[in-house]
């Protein structure tokens, strides 16, 4: 685990009713995202990250989550199962976990040096 705090995510039945919230409470800007980074919008400076999506059904669309980088996506999900945590959707990219006490969480994979 790279153990840095990379991203804070947030699902939304009305986004741009969030984004207004988000923006005007902690005054940054919440851009849309590229397609190498999902869906949603999202900060592009400062950390950690701060993201929001449309509400879907999905294992990360149900509540927000922090999200912790990781340099190795294989491993880091190993390591999780190993301690007693689960695995949720395991992905190469973004990976959503729970720990052992069953508190959910996301793993993003470090994009480079």
């Amino acid at each position: 685990m790279d153990r840095r705090f990379g991203l804070l995510e947030f699902p939304a039945d009305d986004p741009d009713r969030a984004r207004r919230f988000w923006s005007g409470l902690l005054g940054i800007e919440l851009a849309e995202r590229s397609q190498t980074e999902g869906r949603g919008w999202q900060t592009h400076s400062g950390a950690p990250v701060l993201g929001i999506h449309e509400r879907g059904t999905g294992p990360g669309d149900t509540a927000s989550l922090p999200y912790f980088t990781v340099l190795d996506m294989e491993a880091a999900l190993e390591q999780i199962s190993a301690l007693g945590g689960s695995v949720i959707h395991p992905g190469t990219r973004w990976s959503i976990c729970r720990d052992s006490e069953g508190s959910p969480f996301g793993l993003a994979l470090a994009s480079g040096p």
